[in-house]
């Protein structure tokens, strides 16, 4: 239009880069096309038109919260003659009028986390992993610690449930991996620990969290209980961790591992991975952490437990066997998340398993044959009616050999027979091979012979060397006092 003022309506057009055609069609109506366009109508009847101001409107108003799927199956329910096929419309419907009438919703404030300042510490199940401890599925959830800043990452294997000792153990461990410790520790983890405690439990175990992070020199803080998202700079790389979990598992092609330490060592491999892309952050946020203590403190619980006749102790309802040699002594006892460590005194003597009460409330057992093998050779019968025998039996060949024999052997035969296959296992420390033997014996049909597998495994006589001494003469020795004397 600006060369329209100066120049023929089709040298304009040329000159703007118009053919004539458009020059002449634009100088009669000087409007863009997007402005020409009319409302596009509706092309086929509304089928909301009869339940939407009267009904759906209402419910709206009166149940905020009510889901559009709920509200379509009332519909339906009114109205059978309804559409089916309405459903998507009514959603895009409800999600279009709350838009403009529907109530404010909470606004999520994104934080800035300066280098230093905060460390958050969760746990995440990982049932859904399937992970499995040769062929047994592990029950166990991962410890997660974040530095937000950086991206720093620490996970570890929890057996337990999310208690103190999980959360110190593993938090402890995370800033001496880091070196240096933050000014702020965050974490909603503790809440489980207190559920079903006592008011002067809940207090002490407080007092513990706070003395473990003033060792530290952080502030302790935990965001308002049930509100996840104030702890979202943890919760959602819960998320990222499982999934690179699950994507290294399935590039593995197992999900099986031979112990607890080889699952542990492929968590943090993976994990380490993740550290080493943020490297560059993670030294720089180093830089401005508090330094750490000269020593570690105390991330167990320490329980004092009395050995019983039965040369074992019960602590959490867990009942524990011990050498018997330590009947009537009271030992020391560090609870960990996945061990015991006892002491008589200030002396150490052994690592237990930890082990974990079973539903209901039910006992559970952590016992170790050799502690009480020599007593049961003595008393063999005492096996058939024991409160622990599956638990007593090291490996599944022995309770396999065990239910064999009192199928065929009877009662008094089969418990001299499997405490006898014990004992040859823990004298000739043949624990593994013995089972694979029984194992191939009831596998061709026929019982475990304790004669043959004792032969078998038992020393070999033949293989012992011959010693020859020879005895010298007597009259050596007069030659060497006279020897002796002529020298004197």
């Amino acid at each position: 239009m600006k060369f329209r003022k100066s120049n023929p309506l089709k040298i304009a057009a040329v000159k703007a880069g118009f053919s004539p055609a458009t020059g002449y069609r634009l100088g009669k109506d000087p409007g863009l096309p997007s402005q020409k366009r009319e409302p596009r109508g509706r092309r086929r009847a509304d089928p909301l038109a009869e339940v939407w101001e009267g009904e759906v409107v209402g419910m709206l108003q009166d149940a905020p919260g009510l889901r559009p799927v709920a509200i379509f199956d009332e519909l339906l329910r009114r109205h059978p003659l309804l559409s089916p096929g309405m459903r998507r419309t009514l959603e895009r419907r409800i999600r279009a009028w709350r838009s403009l009438n529907g109530a404010e919703r909470e606004v999520m404030f994104r934080q800035e986390h300066p280098p230093g300042r905060m460390g958050l510490s969760d746990f995440t199940d990982t049932s859904d992993l399937g992970v499995s401890i040769a062929g047994e599925l592990l029950a166990h959830r991962l410890y997660h610690f974040r530095l937000p800043f950086s991206g720093f990452e620490y996970a570890n294997v929890v057996l337990g449930g999310e208690s103190f000792i999980a959360l110190a153990e593993g938090l402890q461990n995370a800033l001496w991996l880091l070196g240096g410790a933050p000014e702020q520790h965050r974490s909603d983890s503790l809440s489980a620990a207190f559920r079903n405690l006592d008011g002067d439990d809940r207090i002490d175990l407080t007092r513990r969290y706070e003395a473990f992070c003033g060792h530290y020199g952080m502030t302790p803080t935990r965001n308002n209980a049930g509100v996840a998202h104030e702890n979202g700079s943890i919760e959602s790389s819960h998320g990222h961790l499982k999934k690179a979990l699950a994507d290294a598992l399935l590039l593995r092609g197992s999900r099986d591992f031979d112990d607890l330490d080889g699952w542990r060592g492929f968590v943090d491999e993976v994990v380490g991975r993740h550290n080493a892309r943020n490297l560059k952050r993670i030294d720089l946020e180093r830089s401005a952490l508090k330094v750490l203590p000269a020593r570690k403190t105390a991330d167990y619980e320490e329980v004092r437990v009395f050995v019983t006749s039965s040369s074992a102790f019960t602590l959490r309802k867990v009942f524990y066997t011990v050498p018997s040699r330590l009947i009537g002594h009271r030992l020391l006892a560090r609870l960990y998340d996945d061990r015991l460590e006892c002491f008589q005194g200030s002396t150490p003597l052994f690592t237990l398993r930890r082990g974990r009460a079973g539903p209901n409330g039910k006992h559970g057992h952590v016992v170790d044959y050799r502690h009480v093998i020599h007593s049961l050779r003595r008393k063999p019968m005492a096996l058939l009616n024991l409160v622990y025998r599956e638990q007593l039996f090291p490996r599944r060949p022995y309770a396999k050999a065990f239910e064999a024999l009192l199928a065929k052997e009877g009662e008094k035969r089969a418990c001299r027979a499997i405490v006898g296959l014990l004992a040859l296992a823990h004298e000739r420390a043949c624990e593994g091979e013995l089972a694979l033997a029984i194992d191939a014996e009831l596998e061709a049909g026929r019982l475990p012979n304790l004669k043959i597998l004792s032969e078998r495994f038992g020393p070999s006589i033949s293989a012992a060397p011959t010693v020859i001494i020879h005895l010298p003469s007597l009259a050596a020795y007069d030659e060497i006092a006279v020897v002796r004397g002529e020298a004197a």
